[in-house]
């Protein structure tokens, strides 16, 4: 059962809201994969490196959804679990895209020591609060949110993974393969997965406000 501070699992959405947000979600996956389109054909010097369109969206991507789950966790309230555990994972991808600037100008294997220091705190405060945490899943379980953010998960650190393995993209193009369009398909999936996992952050800002605004009138 949700947490007896939760409202029940019915928020309705209005119609002008919905066309609103698939609007706006419609011109931000358009907007990503026009910038994708530039890249390929004026960046090709930064063509898919660190410095090219799709890098740099990516850590505007995480960057984004991170700082609306801080936001979340320390200014709505309403989820503040679901919150804080989701905010660990999204920024510890963050750090690790990072993984070559951090080696350059830090150390090599920065990225490894400062995603512990991110994700073993955060662990331990949600298995501290374990109860509370169910508590707001079993709630959240049932959004919008939550089945977005799952499909980003999987486009992201699954289907990527495998769709952007060497040996898949050699059976394709065999003699005429090249190490580019395996990284291209790669991050550009990835780059997708990413911006479906900002919609849900975004859809669950949304959600813990209207909770939030529920709460309040009683």
């Amino acid at each position: 059962m949700p947490h007896k501070s939760l409202p029940a699992p019915s928020w309705p959405i209005s119609f002008r809201a919905t066309c609103l947000r698939a609007t706006f979600y419609i011109l931000l996956v358009a907007g990503i994969a026009q910038g994708v389109f530039y890249e390929s054909l004026y960046l090709s010097d930064a063509r898919f490196s660190e410095r090219g369109f799709t890098e740099l969206a990516q850590t505007a991507l995480l960057a984004t959804a991170a700082g609306l789950l801080l936001y979340s966790h320390l200014v709505i309230r309403t989820l503040p679990y679901i919150s804080l555990l989701m905010f660990g994972f999204l920024f510890a991808s963050l750090i690790r895209e990072q993984d070559a600037l951090l080696d350059t100008y830090l150390f090599d294997g920065a990225w490894q020591l400062l995603v512990s220091l991110t994700v073993l705190p955060i662990l331990f405060v949600v298995i501290r609060k374990r109860q509370r945490f169910l508590a707001e899943f079993a709630a959240y379980a049932n959004s919008f949110s939550f089945g977005l953010f799952a499909a980003g998960f999987l486009t992201t650190y699954v289907f990527s993974r495998l769709y952007g393995r060497g040996d898949f993209w050699q059976a394709i193009l065999q003699e005429n393969y090249v190490r580019d369009f395996k990284s291209a398909a790669e991050e550009v999936v990835e780059l997708f997965g990413y911006a479906v996992l900002l919609i849900a952050v975004i859809e669950l800002v949304l959600l813990a406000r209207r909770w939030a605004l529920a709460r309040q009138n009683g």
